[in-house]
């Protein structure tokens, strides 16, 4: 598999850990996983705590985390760090699976992820598929597919384009519990279709993931229309970080789509990157040495992520 390629670290003045301060950092992959790790949650909330972060939320392509979240959060009680749990529908939790996304909601879950390594959309990972850049959990599902356990790839839309049943099935679990809808790694037509369907059934937070990764790649008009249908838009640090897209394609969509509506998340917690609360302040000083205001940032940072999980 190919290794990632990084930016060389970037240099953090006291205005960038100012623009983050009380933020919460709404992806972050961290231990226990499945995926070697550089930090587990524990040591994230101290890290955080240290650095006058509020909180994050705890992703796994493959496991759920509610749970989880709520130990982490009672042992931090003392730090003031909140850590908020996940689900992804993946194969791993049933797929699009009401059931889970029930016991899910009932458990206090705050973010549900539609398909990720699962999507019919996301080649990495599967023979024949892409081969640069590889995400470190592409090793894995190559590793199911040559043991014969790898169901075929999962898609939200039917044959006539609209939200299938299995889908629409989803998001009334998730209006229900009023958790967010993340569109996880689901290709431009579904992303649309599931905006669209998610405002007509009444869902009140939903959030684009990480808009250049290159599973989505949305340009910044279709990130405007996506805003303008009622969604958050997020974009994560490593995406441009591992050189994956690039900061002026992010620059641009974050101009046209508006601060008000644009959520900054890190995707950390890999062992080849940057700690997870080092990379948020990086993250923050790309967007001051690129004009935005630290009022800009703590929009991003601070108030969209804490009005998400509120």
């Amino acid at each position: 598999m190919a290794a990632e390629t990084v930016e060389a670290p970037i240099a953090v003045t006291n205005a960038a850990w100012e623009a983050i301060e009380g933020g919460y950092d709404l992806q972050v992959h961290v231990a226990p996983d499945v995926i070697s790790r550089r930090i587990d949650d524990l040591d994230l909330a101290k890290e955080f705590a240290a650095h006058k972060l509020k909180g994050f939320c705890l992703k796994s392509h493959y496991a759920p985390t509610y749970e989880r979240a709520k130990v982490v959060t009672k042992a931090s009680a003392h730090l003031g760090i909140t850590a908020f749990g996940a689900i992804t529908l993946n194969h791993s939790v049933g797929g699009l699976n009401p059931v889970a996304l029930e016991i899910a909601g009932r458990s206090g879950n705050k973010i549900c992820w539609m398909p990720t390594v699962d999507a019919a959309n996301e080649t990495a990972g599967r023979r024949g598929g892409a081969t640069t850049k590889l995400p470190f959990w592409a090793q894995i599902q190559l590793s199911l597919s040559d043991e014969g356990i790898s169901p075929p790839p999962l898609t939200v839309l039917a044959e006539d384009g609209k939200l299938n049943q299995a889908a629409r099935a989803c998001l009334e679990r998730i209006g229900k519990h009023d958790m967010i809808l993340a569109t996880g790694h689901l290709g431009r037509k579904e992303i649309f279709q599931l905006v669209k369907t998610g405002k007509e059934m009444g869902l009140k937070r939903i959030l684009v993931t990480h808009a250049e990764f290159p599973s989505q790649n949305l340009t910044p008009d279709e990130q405007v229309q996506l805003a303008d249908l009622g969604a958050n838009i997020e974009h994560c640090f490593t995406t441009m970080f591992t050189k994956k897209a690039t900061w002026e394609i992010f620059y641009e969509a974050v101009r046209r789509v508006g601060p008000e509506r644009i959520v900054m998340s890190t995707d950390l917690g890999q062992t080849i990157n940057p700690p997870v609360s080092d990379g948020f302040a990086m993250f923050a000083q790309k967007m001051l040495d690129n004009g935005f205001s630290k009022a800009e940032v703590r929009r991003m940072a601070v108030t969209n992520p804490s009005n998400l999980v509120s």
